[in-house]
């Protein structure tokens, strides 16, 4: 077994329970370290620079990817009412398995990030085996890394938004939009698109939380339809387009995911997976609450103050 892991995302994980996995036997390799003296020679210290992906990648030919982390918030249902302490509300996450030649994209994304984090040889096993079909659904792995010539997860969301021609439906507990993200979603509803955003009522991230309803007034007057849900801590990270194309991964719609984090999403194109996804957002909007312009205005100056404030740390949500 082996096992990468983000330095920043796991800096609460105790010592012990990496010491543990290496004396059983497992290789794991600390993603950009943030103690400085553990960087390796020639690297740069880049703390910004994190490892968002959710990769688990069994015998070169299975594959999972998502939202969900390696985390005892998962251990609680998602369809109850929050508790009084916050820190123990559940997760309401999405993550899918695949199966079949893709996997080994995953894999590649894997193996490209151990060599570059100068990880330890990897012991001999065929890591790409021959691999049939395994379904109907055309899948896509596509992988971003730091940097504007990287961002090929948010030109993705770009290209898909823009090309859309009835509906767009996409949950994400991070938002925070560009200008050019504001536009394709703002143009979208304008020429008829169904375009409707979940997202999270609660977040435990409260700079973002309140960026993200920076933008609410200009996309409700553009015409796209917001929705909070309630209950647990919304962390999906999905879309599904026309009823044909989806996408689930570990990107979040901010600058974050698409400007300094290595990030995977899969993207599936087929009637029947869309159907799915797209039964999963109904049912999620029955547990959510409409954003509804007239009374989103009435709001407390308080708030207001708090989005605008939230809102001019963007470039580092």
């Amino acid at each position: 077994m082996n096992l990468i892991y983000d330095s920043f995302g796991c800096k609460d994980t105790p010592v012990g329970f990496f010491q543990r996995l290496r004396a059983g036997s497992v290789l794991v390799l600390e993603f950009n370290p943030l103690n400085p003296w553990k960087v390796l020679a020639g690297k740069a210290w880049a703390v910004s620079h994190r490892d968002h992906r959710k990769i688990l990648v069994v015998d070169g030919a299975i594959a999972f990817t998502g939202g969900v982390n390696v985390s005892a918030v998962y251990s609680g249902s998602s369809g109850v009412e929050p508790r009084t302490v916050k820190k123990d509300i559940p997760w309401r996450d999405t993550h899918v398995r695949i199966e079949g030649p893709a996997a080994a994209r995953f894999q590649m994304l894997f193996m490209n990030t151990w060599e570059s984090q100068k990880g330890p040889p990897l012991p001999a096993r065929n890591y790409f085996p021959y691999v049939k079909r395994a379904g109907n659904a055309l899948v896509r792995v596509v992988g971003s890394l730091p940097g504007e010539r990287n961002r090929r997860i948010f030109m993705m969301y770009i290209s898909a938004i823009t090309h859309a021609e009835n509906s767009v439906y996409l949950t994400t507990p991070y938002f925070v939009p560009d200008s050019q993200m504001l536009k394709a979603l703002s143009d979208a509803a304008a020429r008829g698109v169904d375009v409707k955003i979940l997202l999270p009522g609660y977040s435990d991230e409260a700079l973002v939380f309140y960026a993200s309803r920076y933008y609410y007034t200009r996309l409700l007057k553009a015409g796209v339809q917001l929705f909070e849900r309630r209950g647990g801590m919304l962390h999906a990270k999905t879309a599904v387009i026309d009823d044909v194309w989806s996408t689930i991964g570990s990107s979040n719609l901010d600058n974050q995911s698409f400007l300094t984090n290595d990030e995977a999403n899969a993207v599936i194109l087929g009637h029947d997976f869309a159907d799915s996804m797209q039964a999963m957002f109904e049912k999620d909007l029955e547990d959510s609450d409409q954003i509804n312009l007239d009374e989103w205005e009435k709001r407390s100056p308080d708030n207001r103050m708090k989005e605008w404030s939230a809102h001019l740390l963007k470039h580092w949500l």
